[in-house]
């Protein structure tokens, strides 16, 4: 029998990771079909320029590289203790498409894999 509450968590996790990819994903492809600025990559000065445009936006990114940089050393070391293989993926994600859906789905695989590792321990209590 599974957790509902755990299951519950997981189905939260993964609506937003949509929800992460999707609402940043609208402006980045206009900007990507407007301009040519594929993923904000192409013409690095145009998005370090529209970036660092003022001291508000400017504070914003310098919060988000902070939390960025956190979330991955943290998401490392979180795969490694509850088992998920091939973390690069989820730095390979939040590089392309940032944290905000990177960071939930991240979740959702860590949820899951709980989930299963508790799924076994009760059956070997069961079975005991």
């Amino acid at each position: 029998m599974t957790d509902m509450r755990g299951s519950n968590l997981a189905n939260v996790y993964l609506a937003l990771a949509i929800l992460g990819y999707l609402l940043p994903g609208v402006p980045m492809l206009i900007e990507s079909v407007q301009t040519g600025n594929v993923l904000y990559r192409l013409d690095p000065a145009r998005t370090n320029a529209q970036l660092f445009a003022n001291r508000t936006s400017t504070a914003f990114a310098l919060d988000l590289f902070a939390v960025v940089a956190t979330a991955l050393l943290w998401m490392t070391r979180e795969a490694a203790r509850v088992g998920i293989r091939a973390v690069w993926r989820f730095w390979v994600l939040t590089l392309l498409f940032g944290l905000g859906g990177t960071l939930p789905l991240f979740l959702w695989f860590r949820e899951r894999r709980l989930g299963a590792a508790e799924a076994r321990v009760a059956a070997g209590s069961v079975a005991s």
